[in-house]
């Protein structure tokens, strides 16, 4: 089960956390290794207790918590370190991202968006994109949302009315939330400690959509 509803933005800020991988790593008698991962995705993981403040937070927490049901419900999640298709302290204003190239044929295509480093690049499938941030080009031309295309917010497809031109770039710009529950069933907290600057773990995890 999923709720549509993003954990408040301004309690998020301030909290701890990001990618979390798995590499099994095997040494053998040599002293060589062998590595490998059975995801091909990281996993994100937060604390989102570091971002309360004032005891009317932890109300809203609390009120957030009981209502998504502890881990049974997940939610959106706004990770102030990497919301964006561009760098942070851009502006989504360009199509920043290649998503897929036209083949006269497909008319589906999912957000995502690319981590280089050197040679070497991530596609990361983005399926949580945010309302009203979202602008897509084909072939260089800016497409026109509602007429061109529509895009499903809560998968991250891109839908196109025609199917694009063979080898024409399908690129997009957005802002997006990252698709989380919280990874316990108890919120623990102290009142005296909290006011004292204390604020309760609050974890929460990355859920495959």
């Amino acid at each position: 089960m999923f709720h549509e509803i993003r954990f408040p933005a301004n309690l998020s800020f301030g909290a701890t956390g990001g990618p979390e991988r798995r590499t099994e790593v095997v040494t053998l008698a040599n002293g060589y290794e062998e590595r490998n991962t059975p995801w091909a995705h990281a996993r994100r993981r937060y604390d989102a207790g570091l971002g309360l403040s004032a005891l009317d937070d932890l109300a809203v927490l609390i009120a957030f918590f009981e209502a998504r049901q502890g881990q049974l419900i997940g939610f959106r999640w706004k990770d102030w370190s990497d919301y964006k298709s561009c760098l942070p302290s851009q502006d989504t204003a360009g199509p920043d991202q290649l998503i897929g190239l036209g083949d006269e044929l497909t008319t589906q295509f999912q957000l995502s968006k690319t981590y280089r480093s050197g040679e070497t690049s991530y596609i990361r499938p983005i399926t949580k994109p945010v309302a009203g941030t979202i602008r897509v080009s084909r072939g260089g031309d800016a497409m026109v949302a509602g007429v061109d295309y529509t895009v499903d917010v809560t998968t991250g497809i891109v839908s196109f009315t025609d199917p694009p031109d063979i080898g024409a770039q399908i690129r997009a710009a957005f802002e997006f939330d990252v698709p989380v529950r919280f990874a316990t069933d108890t919120i623990r907290t102290s009142m005296s400690r909290f006011q004292a600057g204390e604020a309760p773990d609050v974890p929460v995890i990355e859920v495959r959509i």
